[in-house]
């Protein structure tokens, strides 16, 4: 509802992505936010305003963006119709995601093709979660590390086919992940990092020194952390010890608990710290289904009890809403809400270039604002000023 104007008022505390503000109100105009305003101000906007009153009940804090998301409640990004990409722009709010890269999935040059074509036809409609470009996985990925890519068309890193493809994307591909060891003379890291997209190390069997010359190259992130990529051998400590150990480098997270246990979840936290984390669902069809029987890049999945698998027990994405992913990281020793919201809104904003508009509650940035209460459950999503999501 509404016109992007929004006047939320008694906000009991302000998390803006770098400093707490207690007792205030967020002033937004034509779906940006113009004034914080403090309760000491007397303040009534004019006409034409929505009015949203927090009680001094609720907190608001950023909006989420999910860099890693392939679908949810029924859809695909690789379904390549407008309907499917509308249908997670409307249902993402319910779990926070104001944001979103629509992810590909290793698949025939063809199949790849006809997605990004819909992107970038795609028109981001007011009061949903804005697509904000394509997170492109594979197929320039290592065959022993597929997980739930498929194999059959996995194939070497090719920079002719990527100017393609981001010319047919309308140049919104924003991240990619690829295997650096295939990449022998490092040109294709380097056209990539210098024209700007993220260079996401993924499906990986890289070593520690080939993760070393990668990140010389422009590899700035890991793509999922520990899954479908080696672990850490005292002898080399591989992609995952690369996380810990180069400082350059962020990483994805999935943070069901499940991809990644608990235990190593606090591991991850305590050696890289939240400046250097980014919360993703990695979600496929089911999230927000039933368990049942699904598909994955034309892979047929099976989800029960929050775990989605391949006929061979490889994980095939997860059913994670984000909400869930952060409340869940929250629950690890000595994370802050503060810290949740460095890894699921302000370092995905930076790392794909957005942290112009998004990822924080600043003056002048989109208005994509959750109000929660104590507990984190999400009472309001406003997405640019309008509401997307009320409880």
């Amino acid at each position: 509802m509404g016109n992007g104007n929004v006047w939320i008022k008694n906000i009991k505390t302000i998390y803006t992505g770098f400093e707490k503000i207690e007792n205030a109100g967020i002033f937004v105009s034509e779906g940006k936010i113009e004034r914080i305003i403090s309760e000491k101000e007397q303040f009534e906007p004019s006409e034409g305003f929505e009015v949203i009153d927090a009680n001094h009940e609720w907190n608001a804090m950023p909006g989420f963006i999910d860099g890693h998301i392939h679908g949810g409640y029924g859809v695909d990004v690789m379904d390549a119709d407008v309907h499917s990409l509308q249908m997670l722009a409307e249902k993402l709010p319910s779990e926070g995601t104001t944001s979103y890269l629509a992810t590909t999935i290793t698949q025939s040059p063809e199949e790849i093709e006809k997605a990004l074509s819909n992107v970038y036809s795609f028109e981001n409609q007011a009061g949903t979660a804005e697509m904000m470009g394509v997170h492109l996985e594979g197929p320039f990925v290592e065959v022993s590390k597929a997980g739930a890519q498929p194999k059959e068309y996995i194939v070497q890193p090719d920079l002719d086919q990527f100017r393609h493809w981001q010319q047919i994307s309308g140049n919104n591909i924003r991240t990619i992940t690829m295997a650096p060891e295939h990449d022998a003379n490092g040109e294709f890291i380097k056209y990539l990092h210098e024209s700007g997209v993220n260079v996401s190390a993924g499906h990986t069997d890289a070593s520690f020194s080939q993760m070393k010359t990668a990140v010389s190259q422009g590899v700035r992130q890991l793509t999922h952390l520990c899954n479908a990529m080696n672990g850490i051998h005292h002898r080399d400590i591989g992609a995952v010890g690369a996380a810990f150990q180069l400082e350059d480098l962020l990483a994805e997270l999935i943070t069901d608990g499940i991809h990644v246990v608990p235990e190593m979840m606090q591991l991850i936290y305590d050696s890289m710290g939240s400046e250097r984390i980014i919360i993703i669902t990695d979600a496929m069809r089911a999230k927000g289904l039933e368990d049942g029987d699904y598909e994955l890049g034309g892979q047929p999945v099976t989800v029960k009890e929050g775990r989605a698998t391949l006929a061979n027990g490889s994980l095939a994405g997860s059913v994670l809403r984000m909400i869930d992913g952060v409340k869940n990281m929250l629950g690890l020793e000595g994370v802050s809400i503060e810290d949740v919201i460095q890894m699921a809104s302000v370092n995905p904003a930076k790392q794909v270039g957005i942290f112009d508009q998004k990822g924080s509650i600043e003056v002048g940035k989109h208005a994509d604002i959750l109000l929660v209460n104590n507990e984190l459950d999400i009472q309001y999503t406003i997405c640019r000023g309008k509401t997307a999501y009320r409880k």
